[in-house]
C-alpha cells in the first residue's frame, strides 16, 4: 500500500489554498492542501505497523513549529506546479530529517522545498496566466503545528489518516 507523510494547515489556510485548487489543481479531490514531510512510499501491513512506532518517537523527540506561507512561487522550469511557499525554519528542517534516516527509508529523493501545492498540470500557456494572477494576489500566513499525520491512498486514488502524531515532548 502507498503511504506517506504531512502537515495539514488550519482550516483557513486550507480555504485559501482550495479557493485555487478547485479550479487550478486535479487532485483537488484527493487530498486537502498539506505541506509534504516524507513523500509516497510502499509499505506491507507489518511495515507500517512499525514504522507508526517509529513516528511516535519523531513526534516527541521533535519541536512544534511556526508554519509561514510567505509567498505564492512556482517550481518551473523543472515543472509546472505553483504552490505556497513556507518557510523553512529548523523545527520543520529537523523533522523533515528525522523522517529521512536509515531507519524510515533513507535520504529523500528530492531537495526539501517547504510548500503548499494550489496548481499543477498547467499547460506552459496556464501556468504563465495562472502564476502571473496568483503571485499578484500573494499571501502571508502564520500558524503553530504541533502534529503531523501519516496518511495511505485508498482504490480510488484518494488520501486518507492512517494514523496522527503529535510534536513534543509534553504527550
Amino acid at each position: 500500500m502507498k503511504y506517506g507523510v504531512v502537515v495539514f494547515p488550519s482550516k483557513k489556510l486550507q480555504d485559501l489554498a482550495n479557493s485555487y485548487r478547485k479550479r487550478y489543481d486535479p487532485h483537488y479531490s484527493l487530498i486537502p492542501p498539506h505541506l509534504t514531510l516524507k513523500n509516497v512510499f510502499e509499505a506491507t501491513d507489518e511495515e507500517i505497523r512499525e514504522i507508526a512506532n517509529k513516528l511516535i518517537k519523531v513526534g516527541k523527540q521533535s519541536q512544534p513549529f511556526t508554519l509561514r506561507a510567505y509567498k505564492i512561487s512556482s517550481f518551473q522550469p523543472v515543472n509546472n506546479v505553483i504552490h505556497m511557499k513556507a518557510e523553512d525554519t529548523p523545527e520543520l528542517l529537523a523533522l523533515h530529517d528525522a523522517l529521512h534516516t536509515e531507519d524510515l527509508g533513507g535520504s529523500p529523493e528530492f531537495s526539501f522545498v517547504p510548500h503548499i501545492t494550489i496548481a499543477q498540470k498547467l499547460s506552459d500557456d496556464e501556468h504563465s496566466d495562472v502564476y502571473g494572477s496568483l503571485r499578484m494576489a500573494g499571501v502571508n500566513h502564520e500558524e503553530s503545528i504541533d502534529r503531523f499525520h501519516l496518511l495511505y491512498q485508498l482504490e480510488n486514488g484518494s488520501w486518507t489518516v492512517y494514523e496522527t502524531f503529535r510534536i513534543g515532548k509534553d504527550i
